[in-house]
């Protein structure tokens, strides 16, 4: 996914430039279809036999991790929605390559700190992502030029980054092995919401304040996850004994 968004934004610019929108919006369309042929040749998933829970069972089991995971997608929602505009605003050039640095800040972290959520534990490494990522943010609404905007997009990609197999890890646990398909698909669901809310809850926040109010509203909902999860990590210690 984001290999593609590093890829993609300057490319999409390229094509844009000498073919216009009809250019690109035809490799738009050739490269879905590729997958689509691809993905029917994929095998099916085996089933785990069991008894299943009801979903508002798994929903009350995973939803603070669920939560977590849609308030720290906000920051990603408003660099890919809103970063263009920011540019625009400021006559800076590079929005498109400062999608390719979230990006590769992104998936560096993927390659390189993968192994950190079996090692650490994925409630811990959330907690760190979400203070890279508020450091991102906040650096992009102070940002006073075009490169320092690039550098806090790279943090908030690269604290990002972990954010969904962290919490995924910790959501899937709290259910039956029969049951953890359902909550996965449960807490990724947050993701997917929390992206549709935040690009016209966004915009109707920008038609009363400038654009780089959104970079510091979505520093404070950071901030909001990494205290919802702090108190599911006290919770947790509370429950252990330690």
């Amino acid at each position: 996914t984001y290999v593609a968004m590093a890829i993609g934004a300057p490319l999409g610019v390229t094509l844009n430039h000498y073919f216009g929108i009809s250019g690109f919006a035809t490799v738009v369309v050739v490269v879905a279809a590729i997958g689509l042929l691809f993905a029917r040749t994929r095998q099916d998933v085996s089933v785990t036999a069991g008894v299943r829970a009801p979903f508002h069972a798994v929903v009350r089991k995973i939803w603070p991790y669920g939560l977590g995971l849609a308030f720290g997608t906000v920051g990603f929602g408003v660099i890919a929605t809103f970063i263009t505009l920011y540019f625009a605003a400021h006559s800076w050039q590079g929005a498109a390559f400062t999608l390719s640095l979230f990006s590769v800040g992104f998936i560096c972290v993927r390659l390189v700190l993968g192994n950190t959520i079996t090692r650490y534990g994925g409630v811990p490494v959330s907690l760190v992502c979400f203070v890279i990522e508020c450091l991102g943010l906040l650096l992009i609404w102070l940002a006073p030029s075009a490169w320092v905007a690039g550098v806090g997009a790279f943090l908030t990609g690269s604290g990002f980054s972990l954010v969904f197999p962290a919490l995924g890890v910790e959501a899937v646990k709290q259910v039956e092995e029969q049951n953890q398909g359902t909550a996965l698909g449960t807490y990724s669901a947050f993701l997917d919401l929390a992206l549709g809310l935040t690009g016209p809850l966004a915009g109707w926040v920008a038609g009363f304040y400038d654009l780089a109010t959104l970079y510091l509203l979505a520093a404070i909902v950071v901030v909001f996850a990494f205290l919802l999860i702090l108190r599911v990590q006290r919770q947790q210690r509370a429950v252990s004994g330690t």
